[in-house]
């Protein structure tokens, strides 16, 4: 039967997932009334559309001319920071930016950025409990974890492809996790993007991001131990967004152009291939089990044909000398290691671009 009343998918989602803003514009973020995203979260690319936008030129000039001491990294943070404040008011929760993904395979480098960021959200009043770090799932930088936790700086586990990945960001102490529905390069070519209206099922993507929730489910059924929500990235369509919902993440996190579908679509349950349930306080207390037209890609992973249902081990210490065994386990997975290292020579593309602007605006002061 159809829905009777009229309902965005934008307002259905809402009531089963957190819905976290992929973007940094206020205006847009006050048009999705009176639905209020959770958190709000960007990369290199949104950090530099943003800071490039006209609304941020003036802007742009008056911290140049204050950090260009500091070079152009000093700038940057600032901007990006600032580009934090104007929209946190309008948003439930944190404020998410990613340390530079040139400083992925080193420790001390990704410490100090995630550090610098802080300093400067402290500046303009945001509290540590309002702000997260995102920091690539490599050893070095997901070695730095647990630093940054000891000085009260949550960070969230990005470009994650594979279990071992989400069990690494867990023993990190991550607050949260941001698999990718989709890899970058089908963000960037879209004959990559393997479309359908039923990406919870159909998706190739779809068993790992299972096993991720399967395997925080029982660690922290097992062991107590808090475990990372899981932040799904990544989203090309409404579908995979409600889809993210069904499998049972916490958090969507969904760029403008799919939240402006989701908000601009009717919402009918009698065409939807499956539903989420109604968002719980809590991800792995008495969750919910895989949805019975799920069960059967618990068994797959059209990612690695020679995978024999097993979701691998939980007990090796991912961490150890510096992160040396995750990186060989991402380096041991074809599909990981080469979406991992597209994600991060794509996002060093957006901060070289961000760093030339940048740049250009302190030589014209």
């Amino acid at each position: 039967m159809a829905d009777t009343a009229a309902r965005s998918w934008l307002d259905v989602l809402a009531t089963q997932i957190n819905v976290d803003l992929d973007y940094m514009d206020p205006e847009f973020t006050l048009s999705l009334l009176p639905v209020v995203p959770n958190d709000m979260t960007s990369n290199q690319f949104i950090v530099h559309e943003r800071m490039c936008h006209p609304d941020n030129e003036a802007l742009l000039k008056e911290v140049a001319k204050d950090y260009k001491d500091g070079g152009w990294l000093a700038v940057y943070t600032r901007m990006a920071v600032l580009m934090c404040k104007a929209n946190i008011n309008n948003i439930k929760g944190r404020v998410l930016l990613q340390t530079l993904p040139s400083y992925a395979y080193n420790t001390e480098k990704t410490i100090e950025h995630a550090r610098a960021y802080a300093r400067e959200f402290e500046s303009v009043g945001i509290s540590k409990d309002r702000l997260c770090i995102k920091i690539p799932a490599t050893g070095p930088a997901l070695s730095a974890c647990p630093i940054l936790l000891k000085e009260g700086i949550r960070t969230l586990g990005t470009a994650v492809f594979s279990v071992h990945q989400a069990v690494a960001a867990s023993q990190a102490g991550c607050l949260y996790i941001s698999p990718y529905y989709n890899e970058i390069l089908a963000h960037l070519q879209r004959q990559y993007w393997p479309k359908s209206a039923d990406p919870a099922l159909l998706h190739p993507f779809s068993s790992r991001f299972i096993q991720i929730v399967e395997v925080y489910r029982r660690l922290y059924q097992e062991t107590g131990k808090e475990q990372p929500f899981i932040k799904q990235a990544g989203f090309l369509s409404a579908e995979e967004a409600m889809a993210a919902a069904e499998i049972g993440c916490h958090s969507a996190t969904i760029p403008r152009a799919v939240l402006q579908e989701l908000a601009d679509r009717q919402y009918d349950s009698s065409k939807q291939p499956g539903e989420g349930l109604p968002k719980s306080a809590h991800p792995y207390i008495d969750a919910a089990p895989v949805p019975a037209r799920l069960k059967s890609i618990l068994l797959t992973d059209p990612l690695d044909p020679a995978w024999k249902g097993e979701a691998g081990p939980t007990d090796i210490d991912y961490l150890a000398d510096n992160g040396a065994k995750l990186d060989a386990a991402n380096k041991a997975d074809p599909e990981t290691n080469r979406r991992l290292a597209e994600a991060i020579e794509a996002f060093i593309g957006a901060e070289k671009q961000s760093q030339a602007k940048i740049e250009e605006v302190i030589r014209s002061l």
